[in-house]
């Protein structure tokens, strides 16, 4: 089992930045991909972006690609989001998931998922 725990959202100001973290515990030598996704109140789940454990490639949104970057610490176990240029509309719910298998993260089959990090943007 490996368990996720998002942090670092909070309230902030168009144009002002933020960096989401999610923390993997228990079977994190079985990791093989994690994804961030977002989910505004009344709104379905996006995807935001997604990074390969093994090798640490990653693949953004087309609406958050020019203005974010993912990024990972193996030694913390811990995938990274760092946000620039927040507008109200990237107001939502931010939830990391995690892949324990190639099967898995290419079928995107997830196998575990935060609990969320809420991000507030004001204008």
């Amino acid at each position: 089992q490996v368990r996720l725990v998002e942090s670092g959202g909070g309230l902030v100001y168009t144009g002002q930045s933020l960096m989401l973290s999610c923390e993997a515990s228990g079977r994190t030598s079985s990791l093989y991909g994690m994804w961030w996704f977002r989910q505004a109140l009344g709104k379905e789940r996006e995807f935001v972006g997604t990074i390969n454990w093994r090798g640490g490639g990653t693949w953004l949104g087309d609406s958050v690609k020019d203005r974010w970057t993912m990024f990972r610490d193996i030694a913390k176990n811990t995938m990274y989001l760092h946000m620039h240029k927040l507008t109200p509309e990237d107001t939502a719910v931010y939830y990391c998931a995690a892949a324990l298998s190639a099967d898995n993260y290419f079928n995107r089959q997830y196998d575990a998922w935060g609990q969320g990090t809420q991000v507030s943007v004001s204008s």
